[in-house]
């Protein structure tokens, strides 16, 4: 269904026309990055752009208190895509929102106004910032168990069940203006990736909610099910979120230096030095629950090790190698994140690192070529590597004593993201799993 982008509240009410659309739903997201959806009749449509559609907040993940519950969500006229997935019979369309309090003021517990805080910060000394993430996902016979679809690796083709579940992804993802890369299986089991094409923070985040809809809906069409948990089989590879991340000044890319011998700009690596210095107070936002730390372990593919590099995976963040004439290609790509994040706060966690990197003009370290997994726990310590927390508890340590990540968020989210992922672990450490039964019972 081809349809031109829209600007404005008028560009919307004309496609509701032009399209049959009926039903409208209203997106957000909690802080955890759970979407939240309510849905309207097109009758209601004006009053939603004028006034703001209100709901109770206070029984949404770290919104407000159940004494000042009432929020408005408003509509972001520019988000409007009609749901490729829904009867196009009395169409169902849908619009990204933006959180207030009653009173008109932008509610900063809602975590796209958060975002783009950071965005206008970035904004205001001339920066644009472009992500395009690679986000990996697995197909399973039901929600309730881990039954692979087939035993395909990396770039298999003939043991590669899941096809035409990619492909109508993808056209789906095409119909409602997302641009895909390309599309193939990964290296576990019944693991696969579609790769997006780059965009501005903002949209990429929007965009990032919608395609592990998308993901989701095509594959209960099919009847399996899609799943973005960082690692569900043991023995093999997790999903990763692999974040390929630059900086423009207007056009120009404000990573690349023609004359360094990495092609990467004063600005760029002082960037790196930033996301390399303050990660470990970031992780908890970009693998935020228990099971993203089953992921970040050394020998699956996953980044433990704080290190840089051009041409070596097993380094936290990779600069993939320049290719002449490609000059607003150049990036950076940050391996640690995994699928399961809340993009609009992970987005603006790896801004702020990375800007303060800038900020404070950090020095860069030389890069590791090495492969980091078969270095000994002293080589590793000798070249100064570091490793990424080991379990939630550890990044929430490291979490709750950052400025940055406070200065990002702002109180309500840090304070109200601190409190939810400790009662995570605590239920999960309180929690006696098969594998002590097994292990224990029998000798103890």
């Amino acid at each position: 269904m081809n349809y031109k982008k829209p600007r404005d509240q008028k560009d919307v009410m004309q496609l509701v026309k032009e399209h049959d659309i009926k039903f409208i739903r209203l997106w957000f997201t909690d802080i955890l990055g759970q979407l939240k959806s309510f849905a309207i009749t097109v009758e209601e449509l004006e009053v939603a752009f004028t006034e703001g559609m209100g709901f109770d907040g206070s029984s949404i993940k770290g919104f407000a208190r159940i004494d000042e519950s009432d929020m408005i969500a408003r509509p972001d006229p520019t988000t409007f895509a009609i749901l490729s997935w829904r009867p196009t019979d009395k169409a169902v369309a849908r619009m990204f929102c933006d959180i207030y309090e009653p009173d008109g003021t932008p509610y900063k517990g809602d975590p796209r106004y958060i975002l783009k805080l950071n965005l206008e910060k970035a904004a205001k000394k001339g920066y644009t910032f472009y992500l395009g993430p690679e986000l990996e996902y697995f197909y399973f016979r039901s929600d309730r168990n881990t039954e692979i679809l087939d035993e395909g690796g990396y770039f298999d083709y003939p043991m590669d069940a899941a096809e035409d579940l990619r492909r109508d992804t993808i056209l789906s993802l095409e119909q409602l203006g997302i641009k895909v890369e390309y599309s193939h299986h990964e290296v576990a089991p019944s693991q696969h990736e579609i790769d997006l094409r780059y965009a501005d923070a903002l949209t990429m985040a929007d965009i990032v909610m919608t395609y592990r809809v998308i993901v989701k809906e095509v594959a209960k069409q099919h009847g399996v099910y899609a799943t973005f948990m960082p690692k569900p089989l043991f023995g093999e590879n997790g999903s990763g979120m692999h974040t390929h991340q630059s900086l423009f000044k207007g056009d120009k890319n404000a990573f690349f230096d023609p004359k360094d011998p990495y092609y990467l700009s004063e600005l760029a690596k002082s960037y790196i030095a930033g996301l390399l210095t303050h990660i470990k107070e970031i992780t908890l936002v970009l693998n935020q629950w228990v099971n993203s730390y089953k992921r970040l372990v050394p020998g699956y593919e996953a980044p433990v090790y704080i290190c840089w590099a051009r041409k070596n995976r097993s380094a936290l963040i990779r600069v993939p190698l320049y290719k002449p004439g490609k000059e607003k290609a150049t990036r950076i790509e940050l391996r640690s994140p995994d699928p399961a994040c809340n993009p609009y706060l992970a987005f603006a966690s790896m801004l702020k690192a990375g800007l303060t990197g800038v900020e404070k003009k950090y020095k860069l370290p030389e890069p590791i070529e090495k492969d980091v997994y078969h270095l000994s726990h002293d080589e590793r310590n000798d070249l100064g590597i570091d490793s990424l927390p080991g379990s939630l508890i550890e990044a929430i340590e490291y979490a709750e004593k950052s400025s940055i990540l406070k200065e990002a968020f702002g109180e309500h989210i840090f304070t109200n993201l601190i409190e939810s992922k400790k009662k995570e672990w605590d239920d999960y450490r309180i929690r006696v799993f098969p594998y002590e039964i097994d292990r224990y019972l029998p000798i103890l």
